[in-house]
């Protein structure tokens, strides 16, 4: 109870004047970023996975996003964006360096193969999960990048059309629209999710 009302008073902007007014790592400032931390951190992962489709560079993204959001912490104010908005703005521009790091970076990634290595299934439900994941993966690339970060913040990060929208810039109702246009094309390639 005491976390969501830090949570709230952090929204509302109360905060900032307290973090003003306090030394940088005080007692409510280290309580409201872990509440923050633990409301957020499960649909932040999400989000970037669907995104980046490898569960190491995930954690690690996932990281940096925190990592920044403590630094900014201060200067969020609530009169440009609700915290979610704000929060899934630092986690998409965090994506985006990331590809734009790897267009630079051509490198192979260890941590794919060790994924793939180290997994604890049967040799044919790994088989089959991986079939399944590449399936996923060729229908998910027949959408356009626009179109794939809408998809990752609606599932990935289980975001409202509402704050999409925001988050995006674009209306509401034409966030739904590409929403419906992404399933059909998805149900199109893949066909039904008994078929997966």
């Amino acid at each position: 109870m005491q976390e969501r009302a830090l949570l709230q008073s952090f929204k509302q902007g109360r905060i900032k004047q307290a973090k003003e007014d306090s030394e940088p790592n005080s007692v409510d400032t280290d309580k409201l970023f872990t509440t923050v931390f633990e409301t957020y951190y499960s649909r932040i992962f999400n989000y970037i996975a669907y995104r980046v489709s490898c569960h190491y560079t995930a954690e690690d993204l996932t990281s940096q996003v925190f990592e920044k959001t403590w630094s900014k912490l201060h200067s969020y104010s609530p009169e440009k964006a609700p915290f979610e908005v704000w929060l899934f703005a630092i986690a998409r521009n965090v994506v985006n360096d990331y590809y734009r790091s790897r267009k630079r970076n051509r490198l192979f990634s260890l941590d794919a193969i060790r994924e793939l290595v180290s997994s604890r299934q049967a040799p044919e439900e790994h088989m089959l999960e991986g079939e399944r994941s590449g399936r996923l993966n060729l229908a998910l690339d027949t959408l356009s990048a626009k179109e794939r970060n809408i998809v990752a913040l609606k599932f990935g990060a289980d975001l409202k059309n509402k704050e999409i929208a925001s988050l995006t810039g674009m209306t509401e109702s034409n966030v739904g629209v590409i929403l419906y246009r992404c399933m059909r094309k998805l149900k199109s390639e893949i066909g039904s999710v008994d078929q997966l």
